[in-house]
């Protein structure tokens, strides 16, 4: 492999889902296996994940892989993933549950394993169940809990735990050198569609997708949103939809594009100002500047209205799309000389939406 060239690995619900195929390969065979093949449904084709243990364990069996981001900066290298795979008399052929390390939604209490692993690990140990069998699957990650506090998963809404979260099984190694070129790449591959979806993470991505979006208008361009909007608008694409959590778009709307956080913050700093633009009163402005986070002060905003019956989220909220959307057109401009549309759509920690810009809601209603 060339010193340059980055390495691919895959995402969390790849490696559970080899640990069940073995588990279950053990109550049929009552043997162990070094490695299981995986189809990652998304990209459609088979991989080979290496086993680490499996063994019997009361009626069940439960096998250990760990994790392979690849060349990825990512705090889940190499983490044991266990799942427990149980017979069961009743109910429906495969149950998929979260246990010790796996977050829980604290708005429902569900486990966090979203579409994409509950599918891959669906279609792949269906078609190995024999006829009339029917068992449990019990996802658990050992050091999940401890992984979580070093996450932002909290602002998501994910406690206790971490996320079976993604929609492809091959993980981009987001933050190793190269990664630009490597996104660069998949938008260009997508200059054909008049308008794409620009996501800054997975949790904007599988959001988008619920919402009907078609997954060949999405590009997940991490951190390097002005790059990338350039990149779109050199490639002749017409509009853009900014999707994505408030704390990292809003940034936009301060002028910073590239929204890393270690390169530049001022989430609260943007906030309070475009609070104080539109009139809210100094009492509330102190307690948005010193609040810990966005997600704390949207929550803050939004106590706020209750109790005085006003509007303050959405009229403060609605300016920052407004401004996001003229400040990356400005930006374009002045990188490419091109108009381009843009548009925004802003979520919160619990993936409901808090505003969409007028030009975003026009985007939104044609990709829907």
């Amino acid at each position: 492999m060339n010193s340059g060239e980055i390495r691919s690995g895959y995402t969390l619900p790849v490696f559970a889902c080899a640990a069940a195929i073995a588990a279950l390969h053990w109550l049929h065979k009552k043997q162990g296996t070094t490695s299981v093949d995986v189809n990652l449904i998304h990209p459609a084709e088979t991989v080979e994940i290496p086993i680490e243990q499996v063994s019997g364990i009361a009626q069940g069996a439960l096998a250990i892989t760990r994790s392979d981001p690849g060349d990825n900066l990512d705090l889940t290298r190499n983490t044991p993933i266990w799942a427990l795979v149980e017979p069961r008399e009743e109910g429906q052929a495969l149950i998929i549950q979260g246990g010790e390390g796996i977050g829980k939604l604290s708005a429902t209490g569900e486990a966090a394993i979203y579409s994409y692993a509950q599918q891959l690990i669906q279609e792949n140990l269906t078609q190995l169940l024999q006829p009339g069998e029917k068992i449990t699957v019990t996802i658990i990650l050992p050091e999940g809990r401890q992984l979580a506090e070093r996450t932002s998963n909290a602002a998501f809404g994910v406690v206790e735990g971490l996320s079976l979260l993604g929609t492809s099984g091959i993980a981009q190694p987001l933050s190793a050198p190269g990664q630009l070129e490597a996104f660069r790449e998949e938008l260009q591959a997508k200059r054909h569609f008049h308008c794409l979806v620009f996501c800054i993470g997975e949790n904007g991505l599988d959001l988008a997708t619920q919402m009907g979006i078609e997954s060949k208008r999405l590009v997940k361009t991490a951190n390097w949103l002005g790059p990338l909007l350039v990149e779109a608008a050199v490639q002749q694409v017409d509009a853009i939809l900014l999707f994505g959590y408030h704390g990292k778009l809003m940034k936009l709307a301060g002028g910073i594009f590239h929204t890393h956080h270690h390169l530049a913050d001022g989430r609260r700093e943007i906030l309070t100002a475009y609070a104080a633009n539109v009139g809210l009163p100094t009492p509330v402005l102190q307690t948005l500047f010193t609040s810990s986070t966005a997600e704390a002060a949207l929550k803050y905003l939004r106590e706020v209205d209750v109790q005085e019956g006003s509007n303050w989220v959405n009229t403060v909220y609605s300016a920052i799309a407004h401004s996001i959307d003229r400040r990356a057109q400005e930006y374009i401009f002045k990188q490419s000389t091109r108009q381009l549309q843009v548009g925004s759509v802003l979520f919160d920690r619990d993936r409901q939406i808090i505003v969409k810009s007028e030009i975003g809601s026009t985007l939104l209603a044609h990709l829907c």
